[in-house]
């Protein structure tokens, strides 16, 4: 998931490429950090985006322009008066640095040609841009390190610039077999981390990729590897790095079940099997930005919800707490019935007794058995049953009481989960909008004032076809649920819910036919369990029944539903359909 080397060794290629010869039109600056530069080549318009954020530094092609603001920043500005209309002469990548070096040529005051040179490292929270005289002096940059910043380099107008070297680590475009077997055989670690570790530009992915190339568990000590291992893995090595020498990239993205999960430049054959969709681009700069685009979506998606998942939270703990001490206090009235058979028990047989006792003993009629009874012996036998029923009365209305508060606390805390599962299902601001109104109206978050704007209602349930063509959708939220199952669905369509969890409504469309085949009622089962708390188990069991045996619960609250003589299924999360937007 890494900006690492061997990726930007594949967006040099492709930016020399589009780039080189090209002549630089507008350079704006939309964020603290980051640089939006338009450029001209081969009768072509491309904008290159460059981003030195600690949290996401990234530089590709893009087709995407972002406002900037109205007063440039003096960085920016200080780039327009010495490049605004520069010409790009080369793009270098320095061995397998994450550096990307710019040489560019324009007119100075004077009306002569000179050299400058712009250079973007992205290196996590290192990451800047600095701008250069042809000889390495630092002219200025979008982010000023300081000695007390940094002991290693200072980046500021008047130094010389230089690659800093606070790791040794071998060039893995020009290190021989002979250092490479060296070097990984010392490594007391893991042979994955040897590799990234030890050699410059190569992420944990990469170098699990090519453990898996080689054959090698990339678990495996790497101090243990035999001499042959050793070879084949220096060979496996020299094949990617003569792949990156030569220019031939292949990249490509994995998912998983919630998205995009990794990134290369490279074939991720390692992931195939393992439950991961590879898919094969095309272009770097494509990649990328589709990459952090979703990346960004989900991040934003987290953040705008996070008061939300606060709110949910906090409810879900304040009745988990509550819930407990109302079962426990339950327990306690469990004993109830012992005090009623002692008061009966005295009424039967307490002309026996002759004052002043602590206890009396008696054969219960109830199960034939001798039984003991606490007594109080400054009270008679008439007070001391009255006395024990007294109590009985006060468990009895207790239990009572108690049994239909842990009953609303339940359903609360059902409540408060399915709103949490579909805060986990959510992947756009659009689908919080139901999640809050229902938040609203429970009294979770405030109601909004008189007059006060109601915001308008976009999402829609997802909608999937089947292998087979059949329509199946999920509801987001339990607002979406109600809507899918009691307004939507007809009477012969199925139903499908993770059994006892929470999750989304799924609605099989039947479309009038008389039999749907098994491998629907699979997918559908599959796209229950995917939407359910149990996303992440190995297996769900699916309840699944046709619509018109569902009944409503009255009172409760939306998507919460009874049903009897229902199907069941064992289903594997998966959401591996095409989904219509």
């Amino acid at each position: 998931m890494s900006f690492d080397g061997i990726t930007i060794a594949n967006l040099a290629c492709e930016l020399k490429k589009t780039l080189e010869g090209g002549k630089i039109t507008k350079i704006a600056q939309p964020e603290k950090d980051e640089l939006l530069i338009a450029i001209k080549n081969n009768r072509e318009a491309y904008r290159l985006q460059i981003s030195a954020s600690a949290s996401l530094p990234l530089i590709y092609l893009t087709e995407t322009n972002k406002p900037s603001p109205l007063t440039a920043p003096n960085f920016c500005m200080l780039l327009r008066k010495h490049i605004g209309s520069a010409r790009i002469l080369s793009i270098s990548q320095p061995g397998l640095e994450r550096i990307l070096e710019f040489t560019l040529e324009h007119l100075d005051e004077m009306g002569d040609l000179c050299r400058k040179r712009l250079i973007v490292e992205i290196m996590g929270k290192h990451s800047n841009i600095i701008f250069c005289k042809e000889d390495g002096t630092i002219i200025d940059s979008i982010k000023h390190v300081s000695a007390n910043m940094s002991s290693v380099r200072e980046v500021l107008p008047g130094r010389m610039y230089f690659i800093p070297q606070t790791v040794a680590k071998e060039d893995p475009l020009s290190v021989t077999e002979e250092t490479f077997c060296q070097t990984v055989k010392s490594a007391p670690m893991t042979v994955q981390k040897a590799l990234y570790n030890h050699f410059t530009g190569i992420s944990p992915i990469v170098a699990e990729e090519i453990c898996h190339l080689a054959s090698i568990d990339s678990d495996h000590s790497a101090n243990e590897l035999s001499a042959a291992e050793l070879t084949h893995l220096a060979h496996t090595f020299r094949l990617i790095m003569e792949d990156v020498k030569e220019g031939r990239f292949s990249p490509a993205i994995v998912y998983d079940q919630d998205g995009p999960a990794e990134y290369a430049a490279i074939p991720l054959t390692c992931c195939e099997g393992r439950g991961y969709r590879r898919e094969e681009w095309a272009s770097v700069s494509a990649l990328l930005e589709n990459y952090y685009a979703s990346r960004d979506t989900r991040t934003r998606i987290r953040q705008k919800s996070a008061d939300l998942r606060r709110i949910v939270q906090t409810a879900l703990e304040r009745n988990y707490k509550k819930y407990d001490l109302q079962l426990k206090q339950l327990k306690d009235t469990e004993k109830r019935e012992k005090y009623r058979i002692y008061g009966e028990l005295l009424n039967t047989y307490g002309y026996e007794l002759s004052g002043g006792e602590n206890s009396f003993s008696c054969i219960n009629y109830y199960t034939g058995k001798e039984i003991s009874i606490p007594l109080d012996p400054q009270l008679s036998a008439k007070d001391n049953a009255k006395k024990h029923f007294d109590r009985y009365n006060k468990l009895k209305r207790t239990f009572e009481a108690l049994s239909q508060l842990t009953d609303q606390t339940r359903a609360e805390i059902d409540h408060l989960e399915s709103i949490s599962s579909a805060l986990d299902i959510a992947l756009a601001e659009n689908d919080l909008v139901q999640i809050k109104e229902e938040l609203m109206e429970y009294g979770y978050v405030k109601k909004r004032r008189p007059g006060d704007k109601r915001p308008k209602v976009t999402s829609k349930p997802f909608h999937y076809i089947s292998s087979d063509g059949y329509h199946i959708y999920v509801g987001k939220n339990n607002y979406q649920n109600e809507d899918l199952t009691f307004r939507f669905a007809s009477g012969n369509d199925w139903w499908f819910h993770a059994k006892g969890i929470p999750g989304s409504h799924v609605i099989l469309k039947n479309d009038g036919k008389a039999e749907i085949p098994d491998r629907a009622f699979e997918e559908a089962g599959a796209l229950a369990a995917y939407y359910s708390k149990g996303r992440d188990s190995e297996k769900v069991e699916i309840d699944y029944i046709q619509k018109k045996s569902i009944k409503k619960v009255t009172g409760a609250a939306p998507g919460f539903v009874i049903y009897h003589t229902n199907f069941s299924m064992v289903a594997v999360p998966s959401c591996g359909l095409n989904e219509i937007k």
